[in-house]
């Protein structure tokens, strides 16, 4: 059989997905140019010194448990190129008003044990995925198609196509096994009542009973920076402050963008149904975030939650159903503090913490003031710890990462005809067969995991083969 002919490739964005195509791209031989407009590549894994000197903040994404188990990044040798991951003690802690928390652990069977009658319960939803998930994965992380473990897969989707109330009032009598799984299904950024969220619930309490929610030691950044250090030895290019406005002529190219970009960049190449397909592209609600420098850490009232990086601030199931139903109410807040597992974050003796939440897609509406609220009604004291603080509303977002339209770090709602045709029934491919997409506006979708750009550029190759 003849080998295939070389060819360039060109790459625009330097997102995790994006460097993850330019990877599989060069180690098939073929010679790869990343395009990056901004100074720095990393997409929506960047760090920044966004309010003092010597604090280090993630821009965007903050705890990486997909990526920790991604079946592309595990392939390459990316601690060679000084990815390392922080392990809290725990994964994840969610405070109630009575005073405690309840604590996401490692460990399925020590997790059950914070939930009293729903012990046995949450051993027995989670744990044959958990054993299962090293091969089931390779499925969930993939477009829709023959499953490489049918059975296992068919139990999970009778699950994952579920609301996340409906799973939680179905499985759980009590309110602190309800709260924890809403507050993980609560990322999918759909209503509580809406189809699929419980897959996005399930899928993180795995991966926390798998490989825990770590995150990259001195800030998000480095996962794109250990990426883009491996491509540079398979030979492939980065070229940054440099903003592609058109589709290039003589190469192949992958788009780590979203449909809205993409369509600008092709014009009027695209034949008018594809143009209408994407232009029908749906995108989910938008983020508004809010970093801190503190002078202590978190005065929690639970002490259990100072063990966990990531702390999820909603109370009960119905409390984080209202806000994420209509962003009336309180905001479900999800918070990440990184300085007490990772001193590199902040200066010796300080803190950091980053926080979001859901608001409607391209919101102007100022939730400061709520989201430190809601702090405080966990971490009496809070305020008085704040050195300064970074403001990031949707607008900031977006123009911070163009790909963030109005604020979606998702790159595109995740309704039901999202989840399986994403961002076109043609999904990574275009009608024209040198133009592909490889941004998470293609299956699987949104999270630091590399995977769209891996199934993008695998795909390519197999057509050329």
């Amino acid at each position: 059989m003849a080998e295939p002919e070389k060819f360039r490739a060109v790459v625009i964005g330097s997102g995790p997905n994006g460097l993850s195509a330019a990877i599989v791209l060069a180690r098939a031989g073929h010679a790869v140019t990343v395009f990056e407009g901004a100074p720095t590549i990393g997409g929506g894994a960047r760090s920044a010194p966004l309010t003092l000197p010597g604090f280090v903040h993630d821009v965007c994404s903050a705890i990486h448990p997909l990526a920790a188990c991604s079946p592309c990044f595990e392939q390459w040798p990316l601690a060679k190129y000084g990815l390392e991951w922080v392990h809290p003690d725990a994964p994840l802690a969610h405070p109630l008003d009575d005073g405690t928390a309840v604590v996401l652990e490692r460990s399925l069977t020590a997790t059950a044990a914070n939930l009293g009658a729903d012990a046995a319960a949450w051993r027995d939803l989670f744990g044959p995925f958990v054993e299962r998930w090293s091969e089931l994965r390779h499925d969930v992380l993939a477009p829709f198609g023959v499953p490489r473990n049918p059975w296992t897969m068919a139990k999970f989707g009778m699950v994952a196509m579920r609301s996340a109330r409906g799973l939680a009032e179905a499985r759980f009598r009590g309110v602190r096994a309800r709260a924890l799984f809403a507050g993980m299904a609560a990322h999918s950024t759909l209503p509580m009542e809406a189809p699929l969220g419980a897959g996005v619930g399930m899928v993180l309490g795995i991966a926390a009973h798998v490989v825990g929610w770590p995150f990259p030691r001195g800030g998000a950044q480095a996962i794109p920076e250990a990426l883009a250090g491996y491509l540079r030895t398979l030979g492939g290019e980065i070229v940054t402050g440099q903003t592609v406005t058109a589709l290039p002529d003589g190469a192949v190219t992958f788009c780590d963008v979203t449909p809205r970009q993409l369509l600008a960049l092709a014009g009027d190449r695209f034949p008018a149904p594809f143009r209408e397909a994407l232009g029908g592209y749906r995108y989910g609600p938008g983020a508004f975030k809010l970093d801190w420098a503190l002078d202590a850490p978190i005065p929690w009232r639970a002490p259990d939650c100072a063990r966990a990086a990531t702390v999820h601030l909603g109370g009960t199931l119905d409390e984080i159903a209202q806000w994420e139903r209509g962003h009336t109410g309180a905001p479900f807040v999800l918070l990440a503090q990184h300085a007490g597992f990772d001193a590199t974050r902040a200066p010796a003796g300080k803190h950091t913490a980053w926080a979001y939440c859901h608001v409607p897609n391209g919101s102007s509406m100022d939730v400061t003031a709520a989201i430190e609220d809601q702090v405080e009604r966990f971490a009496p004291g809070f305020r008085g710890r704040i050195l300064a603080r970074s403001v990031m509303n949707p607008a900031a977002m977006e123009r911070h990462n163009p790909n963030l339209v109005g604020g979606d770090f998702n790159a595109g709602a995740l309704d039901f005809q999202q989840f399986f045709l994403r961002p076109t029934r043609h999904w990574y491919g275009t009608p024209l067969r040198d133009v592909w997409i490889c941004s998470a506006s293609t299956p699987p979708g949104g999270g630091v995991h590399g995977m769209c750009g891996y199934h993008a550029a695998s795909r390519f190759l197999k057509t050329v083969r």
